[in-house]
């Protein structure tokens, strides 16, 4: 941070604030941040507030109790309080549907106030979009995105989406995720609690927000037909963690399933698996994937969002639409740890190469800053 500015003031508009992938890039921007920007966060759903835990206990970060609430019934006062509130700020970032009543303020109000500049980030869709948008939700965006600075996306299908369906394609960004990628090369130092590894276990993990979209009793099913050496490791927190434990429980592998709940730097931990499994019903370009590759695991996922472009070739045929072919591919992996090591090196490979964390910042730094009127938001570490 220079002298000639005080720190920027960033209100973040998020559907929920718990640590998913949209999250941790969002906490991850804000601690490299440091000192140049002074942060406001509001969530839609006021107790899902787990991604405050990665936040750098030295940035200036509040969570205000009497701001305008973000879920409630639209209206001209609810939208109007809104407004007025983003007027003590630089820069507002909005994220996902849960945050658009916020976007609908700034689009309505910015013809009688002054309000900042606002970029919308989408990341994604829950179970209710996951295969086709709600068009009473489409036509509200696009009503709703015209006064946005930027829509950013993470991945070449919501570019589509953005462009076809809500009418955005002039002000669509496309910002591929990207991890500290360095950070994943070394052994993992954390245990994972509950998993007590014994002499041939093949670990099969996951991390992911426990909710219907990810489809996470699907992947306790496919485990259960795996031999009895599979144990089976679901990070996060949501909604489904009790569904999850009941599919378990039905399909005799309640012994075999480790739910530890949230556990914050993946570097630390995530090498305890042997490869990554994905069930989702919806995906964009998924963080935990990357965290894989980066730590030279294998993956297995059905055939959604980029995941198929972002794996190395050599995993490529691993990404697949049929359940029988999910199915098939975790089976391939587990019973042979030759393959997992290759296509794991591959997948690292691939990730120092195309996915690491530089050109995801740099980009953000330009977009933000441009916002900004040219002011530098991001630390050197």
């Amino acid at each position: 941070m220079t002298g000639a500015h005080a720190p920027a003031r960033l209100l973040h508009l998020h559907s929920s604030f718990s640590l998913g992938g949209k999250e941790a890039r969002a906490v991850r921007l804000m601690n490299l941040m440091g000192p140049r920007a002074r942060h406001t966060i509001l969530s839609a759903v006021p107790d899902a507030m787990g991604a405050q835990r990665a936040i750098d206990p030295d940035i200036d970060v509040e969570f205000p109790a009497n701001a305008p609430p973000l879920h409630g019934k639209p209206g001209p006062t609810r939208y109007r309080n809104l407004a007025r509130y983003m007027q003590q700020f630089d820069l507002v970032l909005s994220y996902n549907w849960g945050s658009m009543d916020g976007v609908m303020a700034h689009r309505l109000c910015s013809r009688f106030c002054a309000v900042p500049p606002l970029i919308h980030h989408e990341d994604g869709f829950n179970e209710d979009e996951s295969v086709r948008r709600n068009w009473k939700r489409n036509t509200f965006r696009r009503l709703a995105l015209p006064t946005a600075e930027a829509l950013v996306v993470p991945s070449a299908l919501l570019e589509r989406i953005a462009a076809d369906e809500w009418g955005a394609r002039r002000h669509t960004v496309v910002i591929r995720n990207g991890i500290d990628v360095a950070a994943y090369r070394a052994a993992p130092s954390v245990a994972i609690p509950g998993l007590d590894r014994r002499d041939g276990d093949v670990v099969i993990g996951t991390v992911a927000g426990l909710r219907k979209v990810k489809d996470l009793p699907r992947l306790v099913r496919a485990v259960a037909t795996l031999p009895a050496n599979v144990r089976l490791v679901i990070v996060g927190e949501g909604p489904e963690r009790a569904a999850i434990a009941a599919e378990a429980a039905a399909c005799g592998i309640a012994d075999r399933l480790v739910m530890p709940g949230f556990m914050g730097q993946p570097a630390r931990w995530i090498g305890h698996f042997d490869l990554l499994a994905l069930s989702s019903r919806s995906e964009q370009a998924p963080i935990a994937v990357i965290e894989a590759m980066a730590a030279g695991l294998p993956v297995v996922s059905p055939d959604v969002g980029d995941v198929a472009a972002m794996v190395a070739a050599e995993n490529r045929r691993l990404v697949a639409a049929g359940e029988a072919d999910f199915r098939a591919g975790l089976a391939e992996l587990v019973a042979d740890a030759g393959l997992r090591t290759a296509i794991g090196a591959a997948n690292r490979r691939a990730a120092e190469e195309r996915l690491d964390e530089t050109t995801m910042v740099a980009a953000y730094e330009s977009l933000y800053g441009c916002a900004l009127e040219g002011r530098r938001l991001f630390s050197p570490e």
